[in-house]
């Protein structure tokens, strides 16, 4: 029974950790994708870490690879330019522990702490170059790890689920 509790539990807390990454998407409905085939990944705003973002930006171009765009050389013109923003916030949580009695059982204690969370958002705008339109927008948050490699697989996670159903399917 013990057995079959700690494995519910386990997979209570990987579906919550798993749900714990917030990606959001937007894009123009009237515009045409379909005239998008070439691209280039520009940095919109330095992070502290450049690691993190260098593979922020192989991650998206494998994405976009992947969807048959062909990633423009180095003065090529591109149909669209993709822009990376990254930033860091720290947030609060409190956390409030009871012991002893309470609820008219008698004298009891409360204990409150507070504890700061590091949340990342990732954002990826990509724009028609030609027109300088805004076309699409992903935006992703999540808590950011002490430990690098986990960070690299919240990015290459976020950015896979922002270009899952990319490009747009044209309604009609």
């Amino acid at each position: 029974m013990k057995l079959k509790l700690g494995i519910m539990g386990c997979l209570i807390l990987t579906a919550l950790i798993a749900y714990a990454q917030k990606v959001e998407t937007d894009y123009d409905h009237q515009y045409n994708f379909s005239q998008l085939h070439t691209f280039r990944v520009e940095l919109g705003s330095v992070w502290n870490n450049p690691l993190q973002q260098q593979r922020a930006k192989e991650d998206i171009v494998r994405e976009l690879t992947s969807k048959g765009w062909v990633e423009a050389q180095e003065g090529q013109h591109p149909d669209a330019v993709v822009v990376l923003h990254g930033a860091t916030q720290q947030e609060k949580s409190l956390d409030t522990w009871y012991s002893g009695g309470g609820w008219g059982w008698g004298p009891g204690m409360a204990t409150t702490t507070v504890n700061t969370i590091h949340v990342g958002t990732l954002l990826i705008d990509v724009f028609d170059a030609k027109s300088k339109q805004l076309v699409f927008r992903g935006k992703a948050s999540d808590d950011i790890s002490d430990k690098p490699e986990k960070n690299a697989k919240k990015i290459d996670k976020a950015v896979q689920k922002m270009f899952k159903n990319f490009p747009p399917k044209e309604k009609g």
